[in-house]
């Protein structure tokens, strides 16, 4: 008689749960880090007029954070959402290391999740 010690797979409606709860939580984040662009707060018109390229820049970046969140919620478009979201937080921690100084962390950290969504999402 043969044995392993190896785990079943997730069930499918874990695994459904699971992604559905991780995607809502990158999607509010999105939503709201790039509502506070959209919205111009003291602190990200400051912190965009650091990185030189124009005001025009924080509005473009908030629509790409707005629309990827809400890409994150529509499951045909959750795969294609989290690549361009890893592609913005990929941007952000250059112009953290670069540019901005100061800690890279949170974007790393966006930029981890929406690559484990978009993982979980691929086609």
């Amino acid at each position: 008689m043969v044995t392993t010690n190896v785990l079943p797979a997730a069930s499918g409606k874990g695994r459904l749960i699971t992604l559905w709860t991780l995607s809502g939580l990158v999607a509010l984040a999105f939503m709201a880090a790039g509502g506070g662009k959209l919205a111009g707060t003291a602190v990200m018109v400051e912190l965009f007029g650091k990185v030189g390229i124009g005001q025009w820049f924080r509005y473009f970046t908030g629509l790409l954070e707005v629309a990827g969140g809400i890409g994150l919620l529509v499951p045909r478009y959750a795969f294609h959402a989290a690549r361009l979201l890893v592609i913005v937080m990929v941007g952000a921690i250059i112009a953290h290391v670069t540019v901005l100084g100061g800690s890279f962390a949170p974007a790393l950290v966006l930029l981890v999740l929406s690559g484990t969504v978009a993982y979980l999402r691929k086609p």
